[in-house]
């Protein structure tokens, strides 16, 4: 099996590389000092594992996962919150706490022999919609752009917009699509500052300057960008009663 480390302290991975001598069954293809690195070097060699760190620089561990498109098996090393850890215990992929020892080690890499039948690629997105709820993965959303990586803050998006089996974050640099759903965006964005006001749009409310009647029981709310979003009946309930209209 195909392994890449991706950890940006370079003790961990040299203790990483360390303990894989033991294993002669995972062959170390790459090492990588950070998520933009990693996200490069898995899209190159296709690697069967990653031993990841979650806190790093630039993206994090989460961060560079929801990027990858068939994201290989994962164990992490890490010395992450409370919250991830459970989110692993959940979907049964493993993780080893900082510092951990060979043995420690040798029981993770058995653990993923045994389930190597289980499709990484499911368990790794169930692992990263529980993770989405903690409060650090709900402050920015990591989008690629091409061959590039954008990180948008949510309060510089105007508005979200459903497009088939993605989202479109509008913001002042245009439009970003992430392979996402309204549904799960309305569960990790703050109820108090980011509305649905439609089956297919969100609002960042911090934006809205007035909301005009339109057909029927509808409304328009008209955004400081000049962007008209429409607004649904409920939709119209919901921003008023976050708006104290």
């Amino acid at each position: 099996m195909k392994v890449i480390i991706i950890d940006d302290e370079p003790l961990a991975r040299s203790i990483v590389k360390e303990y894989l001598q033991k294993h002669p069954e995972l062959e170390l293809v790459q090492e990588c000092n950070d998520g933009l690195e990693g996200l490069k070097a898995i899209q190159q060699q296709q690697p069967d594992l990653i031993f990841l760190d979650i806190q790093m620089p630039k993206i994090n561990g989460f961060e560079m996962l929801e990027l990858l498109d068939h994201p290989p098996a994962v164990i992490f090393t890490t010395a992450f919150d409370e919250y991830a850890i459970k989110a692993f215990d959940t979907h049964a992929i493993d993780y080893l706490l900082k510092p951990f020892s060979q043995e420690r080690f040798d029981k993770a890499v058995e653990k993923l022999l045994v389930q190597k039948n289980i499709p990484a690629e499911k368990s790794t997105q169930e692992l990263l919609e529980t993770a989405s709820h903690s409060p650090a993965q709900s402050q920015r959303i990591v989008v690629k752009n091409g061959s590039k990586i954008k990180i948008i803050p949510v309060q510089e998006i105007f508005y979200l917009e459903a497009a088939d089996d993605y989202v479109k974050i509008h913001t002042k640099e245009g439009y970003f699509l992430k392979n996402k759903t309204m549904n799960h965006f309305e569960q990790i964005l703050d109820m108090q500052h980011f509305v649905r006001s439609h089956r297919s749009y969100m609002i960042n409310i911090q934006q809205v300057t007035r909301i005009d009647p339109y057909e029927k029981d509808n409304h328009i709310a008209i955004l400081r960008s000049g962007a008209k979003v429409p607004v649904s009946r409920n939709g119209y309930i919901r921003l008023r009663q976050v708006l104290g209209l």
